[in-house]
């Protein structure tokens, strides 16, 4: 089963100290032109693309030495790795593939116990919508959908019983010296928060190394910039047509996450997409899309997962404990802010 890879409709441009708007697109090309000694100088920034986790990837490195800033997105891509080798469903060797697999992993790594832990929080915050022991419904979904393409129901009662049994992120016990399950069958997939763990551990990494100023998308997007240059926007697309932007928002020293149930449908009329309410085993998100603005891209991530199954009330109040702003994209395409 090939895990999940959601769709972003981000746009996004940086805003010099000047006030031009210099847009660039994340377009994910691995033959981006590299900036020269003398534009690096001028203040143009250093751009890696690749993938993480499966997913498109860049990293915006503004600095004078290229040399350097070339050494230091090595240092990066090796970070990336080293993310990958716990976080990813598409390695049969990861850590969480082992989890999942086995039912129990002994010695966990500390990223792993950090993002349970994250996870753990966040699942309190939403009250149960953000649960990352959501992968037993994806499976009964994927595999429903993939016998019956043009289906315009749902997997059966009994079916979805049996899975929603396998879920329930307090059935998930860690602690130093192991992860378990309490149910036989419980698997856990950490796609909704682990691209923003990995994008603030990129970050972490850059300021350590002295970066004042960078862009890092690891499937989720943050801006560092300690030195208050200037801004990037960032751009809320239609859900209906990329084309279109409808609304755009400044982006500095924050976050930024979009989900939405039109990027990954799971049957061909696009009626039951990915964003499950695990408390509920449906499918059918509340709103087109959610973007958030947290502080850290961990929460960023996870809240625009959850918050498409939660009602707007729960929203705000989730959304104020982490002061995250946030944008609901309706059925008629208006922008609602909230927090």
């Amino acid at each position: 089963m090939n895990p999940l890879t959601r769709r972003r409709f981000l746009a996004v441009s940086a805003l010099t100290a000047t006030g031009i708007a210099v847009p660039f697109a994340l377009t994910r090309k691995k033959d981006a032109p590299v900036p020269s000694e003398k534009t690096a100088a001028a203040g143009e920034p250093f751009i890696w693309r690749g993938i993480a986790l499966g997913s498109g990837a860049e990293l915006r490195i503004y600095h004078p030495d290229r040399r350097f800033t070339e050494t230091l997105a090595q240092k990066a891509l090796i970070e990336v790795l080293r993310l990958e080798k716990i976080f990813s469903l598409y390695r049969d060797d990861s850590a969480i593939s082992r989890l999942n697999r086995e039912g129990r992993l002994n010695s966990p790594p500390a990223d792993l116990l950090a993002v349970l832990s994250l996870s753990r929080k966040i699942h309190r915050a939403t009250k149960g919508a953000f649960d990352p022991s959501i992968q037993p419904l994806w499976n009964l979904y994927a595999d429903y959908f993939r016998r019956h393409p043009k289906a315009e129901t749902l997997p059966s009662e009994a079916d979805m019983k049996k899975a929603l049994r396998l879920v329930g992120f307090d059935k998930v016990r860690f602690d130093d010296a192991a992860v378990s399950f309490a149910e036989k069958g419980m698997s856990l997939s950490l796609n909704g928060i682990a691209q923003g763990y990995i994008t603030d551990k990129i970050v972490e990494l850059l300021r350590k190394n002295g970066i004042r100023r960078a862009l890092a998308d690891m499937g989720e997007i943050r801006g560092l910039d300690d030195g208050k240059v200037g801004t990037w926007r960032v751009g809320i697309k239609n859900p209906q047509d990329e084309s279109q932007v409808l609304l755009t928002v400044p982006l500095q020293n924050q976050a930024f996450a979009t989900s939405g149930g039109y990027g990954t449908t799971m049957d061909e009329a696009g009626k039951f997409t990915h964003l499950f309410d695990p408390r509920t085993g449906l499918a059918t998100p509340r709103y087109r899309s959610i973007s958030v603005m947290a502080a850290t891209a961990a929460v960023a991530d996870a809240f625009s997962t959850a918050f498409s199954v939660m009602p707007k009330t729960d929203i705000r109040t989730a959304a104020e404990g982490e002061d995250a702003k946030v944008w609901l994209v309706d059925g008629e395409n208006k922008v609602e802010t909230v927090g």
